[in-house]
């Protein structure tokens, strides 16, 4: 049991006063305990990905031994149950302060996440929350009299400076709009179901940059469970409002650009889409979207993805019991095979398969079960579910962390009103050993070698321009949708119609001049070594240069950015064509970046030099052939 009873010794973390206009104490203002030192010298943030690993500073995998500790996003008051909504008092409002501070001090919370073996909290909120500024019930911080007086925020602020000052990595989780439980038909399905996108995006931006000098607070994770409304779904790449993916992938790209650079952006895959009856088609999409369409931040790595699995929920069931539903299997009716194939399928993909455009590390970060589960096929779920993300050398966290007696039994700790507490770090409870081999699991630790990068580019409803240094240049195709790969990457393929383009900095890192300059090519002054497809148009990058971006109008391919190489490229080359089916390296790396459409794509040991296309406008002047040259 020598992960949960580290820490025994945390020491009591100060809280200073901070008024609401002001930013946030930073962390360190106190000493860290013995167990705080121990878990801070254990990693160095900011953190980042590599691959399918999150890694430290110093490239040391860092895997995300997560809890929850919920409240702030609202969590009711009374003695009903917040696992049960029909407990709820009418009219009754949240507290909206992470729980547990009622009842034991602060420093005691953060002592008891040390005995957890837990490195990182995920820090729910909501929005309504960051705009209170009414102090919160004297009741809700009874057992933290400095807390006393403070609106919600400012008590979030204090919670994360001592959490981070004990080491623990905070993740920002934006649960829901309003301040209420999670979650139902009850105007939070959607990041803009009860706000504006604007808004959204502008509390995440002020969020951000509070507390980006706190180098602890590592991640942003955009919003819970996106779900369908009563009326409409969310969905991934339509380009309206309802697109969680286009949502995700600009206020990620804001984050980085305009905020908080250091920050890793977690997007979860959608919750829930369709009317969940026996006649018509619904489900859980959770990442499988991402196969064939997924994000390219500014920093390619800064993503993680995520998503939530409980057994009572499924692939086709939301948990719910009414009619409708009951033909569906839960994911605790699969048996361990199919379950197993099931979270692959869902979600663990996008970590199991390696060199592809959507490869990221995968945060499990909400799962759970009642210490008071009867239900056998529960009880056998949990088991094996916890066997899945050993087996994945997964990062997880446990939903909650932190509750209280008469308020559900599924959080690990429990303390009642005279603050004694009971749950996994004490007798007889029956998760004890589930959740002791979880976070002693045997898994990848240490350095983590800087892994090729493949990422994607689509045109289908903007502009798509991933490069910081690209951005600088302003319009450099105007009227035209322009794409380009993130800095330090080329791009090596397209597709012959929809837009899509592949970018890697495989067999090649570095290959960019650091300070180098860029030339737009929309004509055929370039092509001066022997005419590599005939009867087309050719654009082609200059001698010392290579593609890592285009512009298109309508089917038609308009322009090419060409960057500077940092050192002479060969002139050999061949021509690769793709108007007539794929021609792609064998093994496909990269992934399908085009589903639908004829795709070429260069080697790796290859950089892509020009692109031809039709000159007939009958044809639709698609990309036709790329010129492929040695690196």
């Amino acid at each position: 049991m020598k992960t949960l009873l580290l820490g025994t010794a945390l020491a009591a973390v100060l809280v200073a006063g901070v008024p609401a206009t002001t930013a946030p104490a930073r962390a360190g203002t106190s000493a860290p305990s013995p167990a705080g030192a121990l878990l801070a010298e254990s990693w160095q943030p900011p953190l980042s990905t590599r691959g399918r690993y999150v890694v430290d500073a110093r490239g040391d995998r860092f895997k995300l031994r997560s809890v929850n500790w919920q409240g702030a996003q609202g969590s009711y008051n009374g003695s009903g149950d917040v696992n049960d909504p029909a407990s709820h008092h009418d009219g009754e409002k949240s507290d909206q302060v992470p729980l547990g501070l009622d009842r034991v001090p602060l420093a005691t919370l953060l002592a008891d996440f040390h005995r957890l073996g837990a490195n990182s909290i995920r820090l729910p909120y909501s929005n309504e929350m960051l705009h209170d500024q009414r102090p919160v019930p004297d009741a809700a911080v009874a057992a933290n009299p400095s807390l006393k007086g403070r609106t919600p925020l400012q008590v979030l602020d204090a919670v994360i400076a001592a959490t981070t000052a004990e080491g623990f990595a905070v993740v920002l989780n934006n649960h829901t709009n309003t301040s209420r439980w999670c979650c139902g038909l009850d105007g939070n399905e959607r990041w803009n179901t009860s706000q504006s996108t604007a808004q959204w995006e502008a509390d995440w931006l002020f969020l951000a940059k509070r507390y980006r000098d706190d180098k602890r607070v590592v991640g942003a994770d955009l919003y819970n469970e996106v779900r369908r409304t009563v009326l409409d779904d969310a969905n991934w790449g339509r380009g309206d409002d309802h697109d969680w993916w286009a949502a995700s992938q600009r206020v990620g790209d804001r984050l980085l650009t305009e905020a908080n650079p250091d920050l890793l952006v977690i997007v979860e895959g959608i919750n829930w889409q369709g009317v969940p009856t026996d006649i018509t088609p619904h489900g859980r999409p959770t990442l499988e979207p991402a196969r064939e369409l997924s994000h390219t931040l500014v920093a390619s790595d800064k993503l993680v993805y995520s998503a939530h699995f409980y057994g009572y929920t499924g692939p086709h069931h939301t948990g719910a019991t009414g009619t409708g539903e009951t033909s569906d299997p839960r994911y605790q009716e699969l048996s361990r095979e199919e379950l197993f194939r099931t979270l692959t399928r869902q979600a663990l993909f996008v970590a199991g398969d390696t060199a592809r455009h959507y490869t990221a590390p995968v945060w499990i970060s909400e799962f759970g079960i009642g210490a008071d589960e009867s239900n056998p096929q529960g009880r056998t779920w949990f088991a094996h579910f916890v066997d899945y993300l050993v087996e994945q050398d997964a990062d997880f966290a446990y939903w909650p962390a932190v509750g209280f007696t008469g308020h559900g039994r599924w959080k690990l700790l429990d303390y009642d009103a005279r603050g004694r507490r009971s749950g996994v770090l004490d007798g007889g409870d029956w998760r004890t050993p589930h959740w002791q081999r979880l976070v002693d699991a045997p898994g990848r630790t240490g350095a983590v070698p800087v892994a090729d990068t493949w990422d994607m580019l689509t045109t289908d409803h903007t502009d798509f321009v991933q490069s910081r240094r690209v951005r600088a240049l302003g319009d450099w195709d105007r009227g035209a949708r322009k794409a380009a790969c993130p800095d330090g990457q080329r791009l090596t393929g397209l597709s012959h119609d929809g837009g899509r383009g592949l970018c890697t900095d495989a067999g090649a890192r570095g290959l960019a001049a650091p300070a180098g300059g860029f030339t737009v090519v929309t004509d055929e002054r370039y092509v001066t070594d022997g005419d590599w497809a005939g009867g087309y148009t050719k654009f082609q990058c200059p001698a010392d240069r290579f593609m890592v971006g285009y512009g298109v109008r309508g089917r038609a391919v308009s322009s090419v950015l060409c960057a500077e190489a940092s050192r002479a490229l060969p002139r050999t080359g061949r021509t690769l064509w793709f108007d007539r089916g794929d021609n792609r390296p064998a093994g496909g790396p990269g992934g399908e970046f085009a589903l639908g459409f004829h795709k070429g794509q260069c080697g790796s040991d290859e950089y892509a030099a020009g692109v031809a296309h039709s000159g007939a406008w009958a044809r639709g002047h698609k990309p036709a052939a790329l010129l492929c040259r040695p690196l």
